[in-house]
């Protein structure tokens, strides 16, 4: 398939880092000027951030309100470096539900719950939003292997789009990385190459791998494609909650990627004059993996062995560092840690309130929440999303310390008589 309109007046490159422009067609990765600083001991400078010509996606409409509509009934594709939605995969990635609540544990809350269901991408999470836009890049430009390092969900994300689209997924994953997402990779018919090391040895390999062989990169802040397909969920709820914001979305972070798209989405839609001011952005991480939170004001990058349950977002060197703290700083976000304990806890809070299951990554965020609510920082009246960025299904050893499944009964009616009495949360119907 020949892909013919040039996106040279669609948007162009911008480093994060040093300031410098390029056109859409001279880089693909990381500036080729910051680059040459960079050390495997802190994050990597010259990640590369899409502008786009916005004043050519505002001419051409009579007003605010026919540009709205022009952009919805297209997906927002004006805002994607891609040529076309043709190119995408023929899977229903996005338009993921909001769920609403303002209740818990039967508890009236004085302020809105808006819970952003990733899990129900084609493989389970969030990642697929990235992984869709990096497979259409290729796809228009006759690209047919993909490699990718993972903890598992870019991985299996990455898999599953590349078998829609039928083109070849290397995954290079932690061994240690949960069986489950390693089952997907292997599923899909990718190739997976586990590595005795961390993440952040995965992805360094992997650098390596597409340095030595040629093929195309997908790693997350690595490639600034990424970036642009994690930034459609602020579209979605942009158009889901009828243009009126959340006062604040907390978001599990790990690399610094998913929180720098949901800025990405917001500021777009800033720059075409459809929003006036950006929400509240929490980010979330967990106090044994904290190496972006920790770092933001500080003068000198130090980090820390992760130690966390969470492995989505357990890393030791966030390669979305500068431009995740830039935004933060511009935008006056907020920070929490939570623990292990608490991102548990949060999860079981959620399954029983809500009937979603989620991962730890995800439980995460909604950690943060809980916490923010146990110490009255958010306001009577206010309205606070959470992103769910996948399924607990992914990692069912992380939920075994909260759960107790009970002995098996003889299968009589003796039985349950016995444990209705002996058990306080049950009573005859």
């Amino acid at each position: 398939m020949k892909f013919k309109q040039s996106l040279k007046d669609k948007y162009f490159f911008k480093c994060i880092n040093c300031g410098k422009e390029y056109a859409f067609d001279q880089v693909k990765y990381l500036c080729p000027s910051c680059v040459k600083s960079n050390d495997a001991a802190t994050p990597p400078k010259g990640v590369l951030k899409i502008l786009y010509h916005y004043k050519n996606i505002i001419s051409g409409h009579s007003d605010i309100l026919h540009l709205k509509e022009y952009l919805r009934q297209r997906d927002f594709i004006d805002l994607l470096p891609i040529r076309t939605s043709e190119s995408l995969p023929n899977l229903k990635i996005g338009k993921t539900p909001l769920y609403k609540t303002d209740t818990l544990d039967s508890i009236k809350l004085p302020f809105t719950i808006l819970l952003k269901d990733d899990s129900q991408n084609p493989t389970f999470s969030f990642k697929d939003r990235a992984s869709q836009i990096v497979s259409a890049y290729a796809k228009e430009n006759q690209i047919d292997i993909i490699v990718a390092a993972s903890t598992g969900n870019a991985g299996s994300s990455l898999a599953g789009i590349c078998a829609a689209q039928n083109q070849k997924a290397i995954i290079i994953v932690p061994a240690n990385a949960p069986k489950a997402k390693l089952v997907q990779i292997v599923m899909y018919g990718a190739r997976i190459i586990p590595v005795d090391g961390t993440y952040d040895k995965a992805f360094d390999l992997s650098i390596e791998a597409t340095e030595h062989f040629g093929w195309y990169n997908r790693n997350t802040a690595y490639n600034p494609l990424t970036i642009e397909g994690k930034k459609t969920v602020s579209f979605e709820l942009y158009c889901q909650t009828n243009e009126i914001l959340p006062d604040r979305i907390f978001v599990p972070v790990g690399d610094g990627v998913i929180i720098s798209g949901v800025y990405k989405g917001f500021e777009d839609l800033m720059m075409l004059g459809l929003i006036e001011e950006m929400p509240v952005i929490v980010a979330v991480q967990a106090q044994g993996s904290s190496n972006l939170i920790s770092n933001i004001n500080a003068d000198t990058f130090k980090a820390s062995p992760s130690k966390t349950f969470a492995d989505s977002i357990s890393v030791d060197i966030p390669r979305n560092f500068y431009m995740a703290k830039d935004y933060l700083d511009k935008y006056n976000g907020e920070g929490i840690t939570v623990s292990d304990n608490e991102i548990r806890n949060a999860s079981v809070i959620l399954g029983r309130n809500t009937g979603i299951f989620a991962e730890p990554a995800a439980s995460a965020a909604f950690a943060g929440l809980l916490k923010y609510k146990d110490q009255d920082i958010l306001k009577s009246g206010s309205v606070n999303a959470v992103l769910l960025t996948g399924s607990g299904l992914k990692d069912l050893n992380a939920c075994q310390p909260v759960i107790n499944i009970p002995k098996a009964i003889m299968p009589e009616i003796a039985e349950i008589e016995k444990l209705i009495i002996s058990t306080s949360n049950f009573s005859k119907v």
